[in-house]
This record gives structure tokens, sequence and C-alpha cells, in this order.
């Protein structure tokens, strides 16, 4: 992959991508686990006690599955593509395997276990690559817009 020519996205614009994600994700679980739980599934707040089969599976295996869907079919979640972004394969710059967008989920884990630091490290790596990235061999980058055409003025 030529260096020069890509540019990394970094921490915030990852950030905000994250940030569109969980909120579609939330949109769409939570009236569900509403109604499968009622209020009960508000009680204790703060607290990570799992009320059942339908709370693992909305609120932990469909968010999975959807995100690395997105990846296969179009290189980014949702965030991603509202933000221009892409995940690319850190040595050809082409798209990843389906092997590597599932470690790339996986290593969402190890990401985040010691205090976000993996993700945090978006922030300083020079190639703004996340621990996930590292384990999977991606990289997120910026997409290119065509520069406008630019039409003369006739008189």
């Amino acid at each position: 992959m030529n260096e020069n020519k890509v540019e990394y996205a970094g921490f915030w614009i990852r950030t905000g991508a994250s940030i569109i994600d969980s909120a579609i994700i939330l949109i769409m679980t939570l009236p569900i686990l509403n109604m499968i739980y009622g209020e009960k599934y508000w009680d204790n707040p703060g607290s990570y006690m799992v009320l059942g089969v339908w709370d693992i599976l909305l609120s932990y295996v469909l968010p999975a599955i959807a995100v690395i869907i997105f990846w296969i079919y179009k290189s980014a979640t949702p965030g991603k593509i509202a933000t221009q972004l892409s995940i690319v394969d850190a040595k050809t710059g082409e798209k990843p395997s389906t092997g590597q967008f599932v470690a790339r989920y996986l290593g969402y884990y190890v990401s985040v276990i010691p205090f976000f630091l993996g993700m945090i490290w978006v922030a300083f790596d020079k190639r703004k690559q996340g621990w996930h990235d590292k384990l999977a061999g991606t990289v997120v980058i910026r997409n290119k817009t065509p520069e406008p055409v630019q039409f003369e003025k006739s008189l």
C-alpha cells in the first residue's frame, strides 16, 4: 500500500463513527428489549446482569453479526460510511478477508479490557491503528472524495 497516498482515520473521526453505530444499535434493540422485559430491564442501572437469552441475542450476538456483515459487504459500518471511512488490509490496501474482519471484531475485546487502552492507542499510533487493527492486520482510512468539477463561465 502506498503510504504517501493514504490518509489514516484518526481517533476522533473514528469515535464519531462509533457513536453513530452505537446510537443505531440502541435505537433498534432497546425498544425490543423493553417490550420483552418491561421495567425489569431498567432496574439496577449500571448492573451488568444479563436478563435472559433475548438480552444476550439482542445486546451482543445480533450487533456482532450486523457489524461483521457490514464490514464484509461495505468494508465499513453505517457510522464509518457516514464519516467516509473504510477498513482495508494494512499491507495491500485491499478489502480484508472475512477472517480478518472476525479477528478485528474479537480484537475489540482485547482493546477494551484494559481501560479501553487498545482503542485509545489509535490517537498515538503513526498508522492510527488500534490493537484490534493490529491483531487483524487492518487500517481505517478516509475515503477520498473526487475533486469538484469546475465549469467555465460562459459570457
